[in-house]
């Protein structure tokens, strides 16, 4: 019997997986880049820290820049995502960068909620998240589902290793 046979997670699950981890991805990047259209108002509502919204008020250029290096993070992830998925041709280290996103992601999702429980401060930096609401429930559990998807797919790619 071969391995695939007695694998408990049959690829086209795993394949399935990384499918959806890059289309939820590619989804974040679009949105991403639509936001510094949007406008302040939109910073804000997508979580942005007041900084940064007010940084967009004035017409700085780092709100945007940050939008756009933030989608070309999550455009990469989405291309790993989708080789490992064999929708593209195998990209470089695919495993080790589908684990490497994949527990970045999953830390993400783990840890932001209990980091605001026990120190509201501490992400004030990177969002305006000093308690626990919608947004960050909802982006937790969606880096928790994505970093799942990737971590998946590092440990059994749906793609053949040769």
């Amino acid at each position: 019997m071969s391995s695939a046979t007695r694998s408990p997670l049959p690829r086209r699950w795993v394949r399935s997986c990384l499918i959806a981890t890059g289309i939820a991805a590619v989804a974040g990047a679009v949105l991403h880049l639509a936001i510094p259209f949007g406008g302040p108002d939109w910073y804000a509502f997508f979580g942005a820290p007041h900084g940064i919204v007010e940084l967009a008020r004035r017409g700085h250029p780092r709100p945007p820049i940050t939008c756009v290096a933030i989608a070309g993070l999550l455009s990469v992830i989405a291309a790993y995502a989708f080789s490992g998925a064999g929708w593209i041709r195998r990209l470089p280290m695919l495993r080790v960068v589908l684990g490497a996103a994949g527990i970045a992601l999953i830390a993400r999702g783990l840890l932001f909620v209990p980091l605001i429980l026990w120190r509201p401060d501490a992400l004030a930096r990177i969002c305006d998240c000093r308690s626990i609401d919608a947004f960050i429930l909802l982006t937790s559990a969606l880096c928790l589902a994505m970093g799942a998807g990737l971590a998946l797919g590092a440990i059994k790619p749906s793609q053949s290793d040769s």
